[in-house]
């Protein structure tokens, strides 16, 4: 099983960037100094909840300031991205980083309109932008002349330059947030991102990708192996003791996804936008952001346990954030060494 740091770090103020954006590139340099498999590097807009903001530019950074682990995104908001732009750009950051960066891609938020609304796009365009971005892409990796007249892209191109380091392109992967999404792209005989479920849900889901690759015509070695390319999110934090881990993790975690609604509570109150409908006031929060669900925390020991099931999946790799909400560098930096010395082995 593979093993990776999530950075989604909060900054819960516009006072609050620069410092963050800092203490992000400090964690990714342990992280890669550690020898996790990959940094993982997230999207969203204008509220705060990303402090880098942009998957881009911040992998072109970690690109030179790291030389070990893998660089990719979880993911990358593709109906907000020109699809030749974004091609240069992968083809860039592939060379600055010897072929180490995975291109995780993804319509976009589901939650927060207001992304959508900042860049001029219609929320309800989104998966049709980005099926017609990813493929406009991959023709432009080939290295030859493009030529495209689409629903939203209308162009030419000669060739693209930089040509990309990793042949025949770098390595993509999909996103799937619900059943159906999961379902399309074992349809595809492709691997996937999972994000944060029960462990319960991860293994049917699991289970369910395997037998739909087999309903491709798959045998068992290549339903093995793209199983294994496969990853599933956790919120995880490590501390000495079970008792530290509940002080420090969940109010933080609690937080963390009040951060993540205030911005969407506020422009429907302003406007009466949003794409999903608004929750009542005092419903329970979904299971992503209950405690018991999607948060694991404890003392090593602790953690191991919670996430040895997830062995039993086959899923080949955790995405694990382990900067939650207000948390200072220095806890989540903690967690992460504790994990790294004391977890991974028992795992």
């Amino acid at each position: 099983m593979r093993f990776s740091n999530f950075l989604f770090p909060d900054a819960m103020s516009a006072a609050d960037d620069g410092r963050v954006i800092d203490e992000t590139l400090r964690e990714a340099r342990l992280t890669d100094a550690l020898g996790f498999d990959t940094i993982w590097l997230a999207e969203h807009h204008f509220d705060g909840i990303v402090a880098y903001v942009d998957p881009v530019a911040f992998a072109a950074a970690l690109a030179v300031v790291t030389s070990r682990a893998r660089i990719g995104f979880a993911v990358a908001q593709m109906a907000l991205h020109h699809p030749v732009r974004f091609a240069e750009q992968m083809a860039l950051i592939d060379h600055l980083s010897k072929g180490r960066l995975i291109v995780g891609l993804g319509r976009g938020t589901a939650y927060n309109i207001y992304d959508y609304q900042g860049y001029g796009i219609d929320h309800t365009e989104a998966q049709a932008r980005f099926e017609e971005a990813e493929a406009i892409m991959m023709q432009a990796w080939t290295g030859q002349p493009v030529t495209h007249r689409g629903r939203f892209f209308d162009l030419t191109l000669p060739e693209l330059r930089p040509s990309v380091f990793t042949r025949p392109h770098p390595y993509t992967i999909r996103a799937a947030a619900t059943e159906h999404g999961m379902l399309e792209i074992a349809r595809r005989g492709q691997p996937f991102m999972m994000n944060v479920q029960s462990n319960a849900v991860t293994a049917y889901r699991m289970d369910l990708y395997r037998r739909t690759l087999r309903e491709t015509g798959l045998d068992d070695a290549a339903v093995a192996a793209k199983t294994d390319e496969c990853w599933v999110w956790r919120n995880v934090f490590v501390a000495e003791t079970d008792a530290e881990a509940e002080r420090i993790a969940v109010p933080a975690f609690i937080a963390m996804h009040e951060h993540r609604v205030a911005m969407r509570n506020r422009i429907h109150a302003e406007h009466g936008a949003s794409i999903l409908p608004m929750p009542p006031p005092g419903s329970e929060p979904p299971p992503h952001a209950a405690v018991e669900h999607a948060l694991i925390h404890g003392s090593p020991a602790t953690v191991a346990a919670k996430l040895a099931p997830l062995k039993a999946t086959g899923v080949g790799g955790l995405i694990m954030q382990f900067r939650l909400g207000p948390m200072s560098h220095e806890q989540a930096a903690n967690s992460l060494t504790l994990f790294h010395d004391k977890v991974m082995p028992a795992l």
